[in-house]
C-alpha cells in the first residue's frame, strides 16, 4: 500500500511537469510524458473510454469502471497538471515577458535532451523511419514559421481551439500552447486560468476532453502497429520544434492585440552577437547554457524514474 501511494506521488509531479511544459508555447507535455515512462500508460487509459466502459458500468458498477480506466492513475496526474497549471501560469507569463533568453535556453536543452533519448528508443531504422523523422521535422519546422493570430474569444472557438491545441499537447515535440498561439488563443486562456474564468475555461477543457478521446485512439493504433515509424515520427516532430525554442530572436514586426499590448508577429532565429546588437539586450550566454545544461540533466533525471516507474509496473 506504501508503495502505491509513493506511485501516485510520483505521477502527481510528473503531471506537475507536463502541466508546466504545456503552459510553455513551443514545449510539449507529451514529451515529458514519453521521457517519464507513462505516454502508451496515459494513451491506453484516455482510450478506455468507450461504449465498452459504458457496458461496464452498467453490469459491474463503479469500482470495475474504474479499474477498466486506470481512474486512479488519471486522477494523479490531471491533477498534477492542473495545479501546475493554476500555480505556474503567472510565473511563467512574467518569465516570457522579462526573462524569455533564459526560459527558452532551458527548454531548448530539454528537448535537445529528449531528442536523444526518444531517438534511442528506435530499435530499427528502416527507410520508412527514416523518411517519418524527416517528415516530423518539416512539419514541426513549417509550423513553427507561421505567424501568430488574433481570434476571437468567444466560447465557441475557445471549445474548437480546445479540440484542436489537446492533440498537439499529447504530441512529443509539437506544443498545444503555440498551436493556441497560432490559433489566436493563448492569451484568453491564460488570461482564463489567471482570472478564474470559470465560463471559458469550461469550454476550453470541455474541447480538450473531445480532441483527446478521439486522438488517443490513432495515437494507439500507431504505437501498436508501427512503432519504430511512430517514434521516428515523433522524434522528428522534437527536431523541427527545435526553430521555435531558440532563445536569441529578433522581432521584426509587432503588432498592437485587443487589449493594447504589443506582441511580436515575424521574429528570426539570431546568434547571441547578433541578437546583443540588434536589441540591445544582454546575450546571458553562460548563464543560458548552464540552463540548457541543466534542461538535459532534467531530462536525465526524469528518465530515470521513468525505467522505475517501468520496473514497477
Amino acid at each position: 500500500m506504501k508503495e502505491t501511494i509513493l506511485q501516485h506521488i510520483g505521477i502527481f509531479f510528473r503531471g506537475m511537469a507536463m502541466g508546466a511544459a504545456d503552459v510553455v508555447p513551443g514545449v510539449s507535455g507529451g514529451t515529458i510524458a514519453f521521457i517519464t515512462g507513462i505516454y502508451e500508460k496515459l494513451l491506453n487509459s484516455i482510450r478506455s473510454f468507450d461504449l465498452e466502459l459504458l457496458r461496464v458500468l452498467q453490469k459491474e458498477g463503479i469500482a470495475a469502471a474504474w479499474r477498466r480506466v486506470n481512474g486512479t492513475f488519471l486522477l494523479a496526474l490531471f491533477s498534477g497538471i492542473l495545479v501546475s497549471i493554476l500555480s505556474l501560469a503567472k510565473v511563467l507569463e512574467h518569465l516570457m515577458e522579462n526573462e524569455a533568453v533564459l526560459l527558452w535556453s532551458f527548454f531548448f536543452g530539454l528537448i535537445i535532451a529528449s531528442v536523444i533519448y526518444i531517438g534511442r528508443t528506435i530499435t530499427e531504422w528502416r527507410p520508412t523511419a527514416i523518411a517519418a523523422l524527416v517528415f516530423g521535422a518539416g512539419l514541426a519546422y513549417t509550423i513553427t514559421l507561421f505567424s501568430p493570430a488574433e481570434g476571437p474569444d468567444a466560447v465557441w472557438f475557445l471549445f474548437l481551439s480546445g479540440c484542436i491545441a489537446i492533440c498537439a499537447m499529447i504530441l512529443p515535440g509539437i506544443s498545444g500552447s503555440f498551436i493556441l498561439l497560432l490559433l489566436g488563443s493563448y492569451k484568453h486562456i491564460l488570461s482564463a486560468v489567471n482570472d478564474r474564468d470559470i465560463v471559458s475555461l469550461l469550454a476550453f477543457v470541455a474541447g480538450c476532453g473531445i480532441g483527446l478521446l478521439s486522438f488517443s485512439h490513432v495515437l494507439s493504433w500507431m504505437f501498436r502497429n508501427y512503432r519504430n515509424t511512430t517514434l521516428a515520427l515523433l522524434t522528428g516532430f522534437m527536431i523541427g520544434s527545435l526553430n521555435k525554442v531558440w532563445p536569441w530572436k529578433h522581432t521584426l514586426t509587432t503588432m498592437i492585440d485587443r487589449h493594447g499590448v504589443e506582441v511580436p508577429v515575424l521574429q528570426e532565429n539570431v546568434l547571441p552577437a547578433a541578437f546583443t546588437s540588434l536589441t540591445g539586450e544582454a546575450h546571458q550566454l553562460p548563464i543560458a547554457i548552464g540552463l540548457m545544461l541543466l534542461g538535459g540533466i532534467l531530462v536525465l533525471a526524469l528518465e530515470r524514474l521513468g525505467s522505475g516507474a517501468k520496473a514497477t509496473t
